[in-house]
């Protein structure tokens, strides 16, 4: 049993928070974790790199010299891929499709889980009792994160409700937020802490053991929702 323990937004410990590593996993898993990443990064890939073979290139197919009798090098047309401004000989043509990659989605359960577990293990989740701002605020944003030794990337998952932190955190350097739904491998392994509310974590926990959209996350790593 992990213990880790709650803060309050002024950075001094109230309780504890208890995970069964059971719930995660039991132990981390490398090459699962890896694999998720690898997936979850692919599949950001817009595919939308072009350019342009000698069909698509304007200017004359007539050669411009003849063959012999001037000296030259043999020379084709001026859209050849020999010359300046001419086609791409391997032209590139490939879609965000082509990059794609699945993967089971008991596996990217897992891999979710997994990578929370990594981060519980080495003490890297803070715990928060409750992020609440009345009104949007950098400073006293700023100021609870070092009260909790946040001091690398941090990611803050949220409620979607809760706006007023999101815009709290927006301007931070090296902060991100997510909604806590929307908790995955990648965006747990791009960053050094994750901080989250209690009822929150206990959501997310609770959440990969069963069905239904909050549970499968999969396309989450495709788009940084709620940042």
């Amino acid at each position: 049993m992990i213990e880790l323990p709650i803060y309050d937004s002024k950075g001094k410990q109230v309780d504890t928070f208890k995970v069964d590593e059971a719930l995660l996993g039991g132990e981390i898993r490398p090459a699962l974790l890896k694999q998720a990443y690898v997936r979850s990064h692919a599949n950001q890939r817009q595919g939308s790199a072009r350019t342009r073979n000698r069909a698509n290139v304007q200017g004359s197919t007539r050669k411009l010299f003849k063959q012999k009798g001037t000296g030259n090098a043999r020379r084709g047309p001026v859209r050849t891929n020999v010359m300046k401004g001419g086609g791409v000989a391997f032209a590139k043509t490939r879609t965000g499709e082509d990059f794609r990659k699945d993967m089971p989605r008991k596996m990217r359960r897992l891999a979710n889980r997994n990578a929370l577990l990594a981060k519980a293990i080495d003490q890297e989740i803070k715990v928060i009792d409750k992020i609440d701002f009345k009104t949007p605020k950098t400073s006293e944003f700023k100021t609870m994160l070092d009260k909790v030794g946040v001091d690398r990337t941090c990611l803050i998952a949220l409620d979607s409700a809760n706006v007023n932190a999101r815009r709290s955190a927006r301007n931070l350097d090296n902060v991100d937020t997510i909604r806590w739904e929307q908790l995955n491998a990648f965006e747990l392994l791009n960053h050094r802490y994750l901080v989250i509310e209690k009822a929150n974590l206990q959501a997310f926990i609770d959440s990969q053991h069963h069905t239904g959209p909050a549970a499968d996350n999969g396309a989450a790593a495709t788009a940084k929702g709620g940042r």
